[in-house]
């Protein structure tokens, strides 16, 4: 798994060749790219991982909250 932060896909727009959706992170919601997932395309619902705005992989809800949990640690530097 990369260092990423995890979203939920709320929408994918018209246009932009369906290479852009809109995802909420963390109550905030955010136009990011998917299409490095051409073989595995996102949809309305699913959790992602995203890294410098293009979402890297898929996820479910515990991924993304054990990714969310992750970058806790980091920013309290704490040690596991």
């Amino acid at each position: 798994m990369c260092l990423g932060i995890p979203g939920r896909v709320v929408d994918i727009p018209d246009g932009y060749h369906g290479q852009i959706a809109l995802v909420d992170v963390s109550g905030e919601r955010r136009k990011v790219n998917i299409g490095l997932l051409d073989d595995d395309p996102a949809q309305p619902g699913d959790w992602v991982i995203i890294h410098m705005g293009f979402v890297v992989e898929k996820t479910d809800e515990a991924g993304a909250a054990a990714a969310l949990d992750g970058l806790r640690l980091l920013q309290r530097g704490d040690q596991p």
